[in-house]
């Protein structure tokens, strides 16, 4: 058996608690240079460059990214599955322990994507990778599945996903990451009073914005948000996005939320350049 196989048997053993994730490439990871900060170090401005983030990184540009990146012994650890639930049969891909799982992140893909967006080892940087790592390294479950559409029928089936493995690891706080479009199921399951409790934050990546958060079961439970965003994003305007943060900074005291604003990146480069480890770690420290 691999070291990463002993380290995840022994910790997926262990009741889930507030802790840390263990670190994973994270020289490689690192923001670059932060051009201004605000609201304490909730508001942040990273200094993205493409020739630098992109070209300087990936063997291929936007298709293979180079070795130093990744780890694919991560994909022993990886499954491709279909589960019956009370929504149907939905394909997902899992990394990581199915069972008594120390937390548990998901990622909801974007329009035109599909269950293998997330569990790609070499697009976007090398950090679908990543987070596989983290959670697999760290006794935790990562999910990347299909689903119908992103109104209500999709919500339905992730909830029904979500549900089927929280009662498998009832200790596990859940992280629901959101690709572009994907942010509207982000939206729906915080809804979810089933699931109430259970969250541990929302990432939404270049994704949009809901008024209807603000009366959610997660925002009166103070889930943290955070948002990663290019300033260049033709899809979702950068500036209804921080609109949509302030708003939530306005409303409630102290509330946990955070923004990223990557300085002249595109719609998909909060999928490559955001920093899981820091994100997730700051989320679990509120627990």
């Amino acid at each position: 058996m691999t070291a990463l196989l002993v380290g995840l048997v022994g910790l997926s053993a262990v009741p889930a608690f507030s802790f840390e994730l263990g670190s994973f490439k994270d020289r490689l990871f690192a923001y670059p240079r932060i051009l201004q900060e605000s609201d304490g170090g909730d508001y942040r401005v990273v200094d993205y460059r493409e020739m630098r983030d992109i070209n300087g990184r990936d063997a291929v540009p936007e298709r293979r990214v180079e070795g130093r990146y990744v780890s694919t012994d991560i994909r022993r650890l990886q499954r491709d599955l279909v589960v019956k639930t009370s929504a149907g049969e939905i394909a997902h891909f899992v990394v990581g322990a199915t069972e008594r799982a120390r937390v548990i992140t998901i990622y909801l893909h974007g329009q035109g994507g599909n269950r293998r967006q997330g569990v790609d080892d070499f697009t976007f940087g090398g950090n679908f990778n990543r987070i596989k790592n983290l959670m697999g390294r760290n006794g935790g479950l990562y999910l990347s599945p299909d689903f119908s559409d992103f109104g209500e029928k999709g919500a339905g089936e992730v909830e029904a996903l979500l549900t089927h493995y929280a009662e498998r690891s009832p200790g596990a706080p859940i992280f629901v990451a959101c690709g572009s479009m994907g942010g509207a199921l982000c939206w729906q399951v915080a809804q979810s009073k089933p699931l109430a409790g259970r969250f541990g934050g929302f990432l939404l990546l270049g994704s949009l914005w809901d008024q209807t958060f603000l009366d959610s079961p997660a925002f009166r439970d103070r889930v943290p948000v955070f948002f990663g965003h290019g300033s260049r994003d033709k899809v979702f305007p950068i500036e209804k996005q921080e609109a949509f943060y302030r708003t939530i900074r306005e409303s409630t005291p102290d509330y946990p939320v955070r923004f990223v604003r990557f300085e002249t990146g595109t719609h998909g480069t909060p999928i490559r350049m955001t920093d899981w480890r820091e994100t997730l770690n700051w989320m679990l420290s509120l627990r």
